[in-house]
């Protein structure tokens, strides 16, 4: 900084342009975090929605397993009451 007419203060491009510089790689970084945390955020929940719908899988096989096993054989798929 130099004195100018006056006595004010006077600040040389070079300053000038340093500041400009500065400022754009500050705000640069500041949304290149923004946009990070927002993908972060969102393939946590992508990946918390797919791991929802494979237990629900899961337990929609589980129980389809359990209820066959649960049915008694009727005449036509018990092997004995066939006629041979």
């Amino acid at each position: 900084m130099s004195n100018g007419p006056g006595g004010k203060d006077r600040i040389s491009k070079a300053e000038i342009s340093k500041d400009a510089v500065q400022s754009t790689v500050e705000a640069t970084a500041g949304a290149v975090g923004e946009v990070a945390t927002i993908l972060t955020n969102a393939v946590k929940d992508v990946a918390g929605a797919i791991g929802g719908l494979a237990t629900e899988v899961f337990e929609i096989r589980d129980a389809a397993k359990r209820a066959a096993a649960e049915q008694e054989p009727t005449a036509d798929e018990d092997p004995q009451q066939l006629p041979g």
